[in-house]
């Protein structure tokens, strides 16, 4: 029999190729002598040596491996000669029922150890998608074909299926892992070798946590320690049709026992696809082969035995090795410029992943002319950016301490929630203060006061002084009607905001954080569980968690014991209003004759003052003028117009 192009005797194929043409002797002694079409080269076979050829080792491991009888056997090979041997058309059309291809019918006639229990879509060539029938009058006569993958085995190349290509299948390599994710590992190798010299089935396992990467490199380096292929695929890849995610099924199954490949599901269930919920489930009961889930929250047990592990970040201590060696060298060469100490300051407010430190340190690298230190706390915040920006609107804090005007208590707080903030890592990780709980770590304030006093101002001075993102909440889109909403909603948030310790700003929280109520329905009970679920989430929460209210009485006192800081913003008077006048205006804006004084008369919070300067200085602009009283007085008239007040004589008495 010819060598195929590009096979190369010597190598352990030989055996195949030995297998194959003693089958192709024997087909050559079944054709009859007065045949009308013999095939080219079809001499009679006129050796005595009837010993049989040295088993080829990938086809015993796939008979031994997915449990073929010798005659399952003699059907692979059968159907390997039409890939090996162009000469196997016409061998096969030569015998009945002349098709040239094989046929089931063939095989049957071909072996003495031939039985029909071979041929049923459950019998193992079909079951497992090693041989396809193609479409044909009768099933005796229809043609066979080795499947693609099959063909690829036995030839010494495990390629994946392409069906399983089709869907978005990657192989996953180890990484370098944590030690705490090591010690993760080897228990759950141990949970597998424990159960597999039980005899028993494998259970899935279930990997949850906030980063994803962090989850794969996990599950990867578990597969590595055991010397399994890890394959991931996404679960909204899944097929939904049944027949499909069944055949998807039996393929994983011979992927496993032929070349020891696990599945990794990753990802979250579609709750508005309840066919591919499905799909899911099914994939997970059925398979008997190891599977691997991660997903960002753990999903509810399986049929199958379950074990769940969550998989956290790195722990403080973690990811400043992780900075230290990232930085190598240069570790060194920053010692004069207190790198140690902007190292726990990074760790303090950022909790990275492995991967987002590695982003970040690469994103510095990048401005080489920049302060490395610098370089890397802007490199940091912009790590969690992509997915707050979808949740929440990102405020640019410009504003300083100079354009807040505040009685000196307010102030002295404002300015004790940033040393808190800023000292924390000190705090918690060098004097120990987070060894004796978790709970209450989280650094929440609450501002209260009447609109325009400068709640929202301050959370954007505090998030530049701390040189930090502030994110404003939408509450609109956090509160849903549907129960379990609102906390899935505030859950995306906390966990997008995690890993950059951004000043999360709740704006008008007394729409969602109210009294909680006298439970009396089942919509009650879940609204008290919306606020007991925010509670917890702030007190976890690393960094500054704002809350705004106009009505500070309509927040519980059972709710206030667990703000940290509370804020109370006056209506300011009129020497405070007369200040608020003076900042309101740039140095470069040029003025005519403003008397602060007379303007301090306007009773109006400062976010009123600060729209009446602005628009003032756009009617001085237009009118190529300084800006003057006259300018303001337009620009007052129609604020208070705006806020359906009078402006009286006695306020602008003087003012032109």
């Amino acid at each position: 029999m010819p060598v195929p192009a590009g096979a190369d005797s010597g190598i352990p194929y030989d055996a195949l190729w030995a297998e194959v043409a003693q089958l192709r002797h024997r087909l050559l002694a079944l054709i009859p002598p007065d045949a009308e079409h013999p095939p080219p080269d079809a001499e009679r076979p006129t050796s005595t040596d009837h010993r049989p050829p040295p088993a080829a080792p990938t086809l015993d491991h796939l008979c031994h491996r997915l449990g073929l009888s010798p005659f399952e056997r003699q059907v692979v090979l059968l159907c390997l000669g039409m890939e090996l041997d162009p000469q196997w058309p016409a061998l096969c059309a030569a015998l009945p029922p002349h098709r040239p291809y094989p046929t089931w019918s063939l095989a049957l006639a071909l072996s003495p150890e031939a039985h029909w229990t071979a041929l049923p879509p459950d019998a193992p060539l079909r079951r497992w998608q090693v041989v396809e029938v193609g479409p044909g009058n009768a099933l005796v006569d229809s043609p066979l074909r080795l499947d693609e993958a099959i063909v690829h085995g036995l030839m010494g190349h495990g390629a994946i299926p392409e069906p399983i290509l089709g869907l978005g299948a990657r192989r996953l390599g180890s990484e370098a892992i944590i030690a705490a994710h090591h010690t993760l590992v080897v228990g759950l190798a141990q949970t597998w070798v424990s159960a597999s010299q039980a005899q028993r089935p494998l259970p899935l396992l279930h990997l949850w946590g906030r980063d994803a990467a962090s989850l794969a490199t996990a599950a990867a380096s578990l597969c590595d320690t055991l010397a399994l292929e890890l394959w991931a695929m996404a679960m909204a890849a899944l097929p939904t049709d049944p027949a499909q995610i069944q055949r998807l099924s039996h393929l994983w199954e011979r992927e496993w026992q032929l070349n020891r490949r696990v599945l990794l599901l990753y990802g979250e269930a579609d709750a508005t696809n309840p066919e591919r919920e499905r799909a899911i489930t099914y994939l997970l009961d059925t398979l008997t082969a190891p599977v691997i889930v991660t997903a960002p929250e753990r999903r509810p047990p399986s049929q199958r035995p379950q074990v769940a592990q969550e998989v956290p970040l790195p722990s403080p201590q973690e990811q400043r090795q992780i900075w230290e060696a990232q930085l190598g060298d240069q570790v060194e060469a920053l010692q004069d410029h207190a790198l140690q100490d902007h190292l726990d300051r990074l760790v303090a407010h950022f909790n990275l992943s492995p991967e987002a430190i590695s982003t970040a340190f690469y994103t510095a690298q990048g401005h080489p002319d920049a302060d490395l230190a610098q370089a890397l706390w802007q490199a940091c915040r912009t790590q969690a950016r992509p997915q707050l920006d979808a949740l929440a609107e990102r405020i640019h804090p410009a504003a300083t301490w100079d354009d807040l005007v505040l009685p000196d208590r307010e102030m002295a707080i404002l300015k004790e929630v940033a040393a808190h903030v800023r000292q924390r890592a000190k705090v918690y990780e060098q004097w120990g203060f987070a060894n004796k709980g978790q709970r209450g770590l989280g650094i929440s304030a609450l501002f209260a006061g009447a609109s325009g006093t400068g709640k929202t101002l301050s959370a954007e001075i505090l998030g530049h002084a701390l040189d930090l993102d502030v994110y404003r909440i939408d509450l609109s889109a956090v509160v849903s009607k549907y129960i379990g909403e609102t906390e899935k909603n505030l859950r995306r948030v906390f966990d997008a905001a995690e890993g950059s310790g951004v000043v999360l700003l709740f704006d008008e929280a007394d729409a969602l954080f109210g009294k909680r109520t006298e439970v009396k329905d089942s919509h009650d009970r879940h609204a008290n569980l919306e606020v007991s679920y925010l509670l917890q989430r702030m007190e976890a929460y690393r960094g500054l968690a704002i809350l705004t209210t106009n009505l500070k009485a309509s927040l519980d006192q059972a709710f206030l014991r667990r703000i940290r800081f509370v804020v109370q913003f006056p209506f300011p008077d009129v020497a405070q209003r007369s200040e608020i006048w003076r900042r309101s205006f740039p140095p470069q804006a040029p003025q005519a004759n403003l008397d602060f004084a007379k303007l301090a008369r306007l009773n109006v919070p400062g976010g009123n003052i600060r729209n009446i300067a602005l628009n003032a200085a756009f009617l001085a602009a237009d009118a190529n003028q300084p800006i003057a009283m006259e300018h303001l007085l337009q620009a007052a008239r129609s604020e208070y117009l705006k806020l359906e007040r009078p402006l009286t004589d006695t306020e602008v008495k003087g003012w032109v």
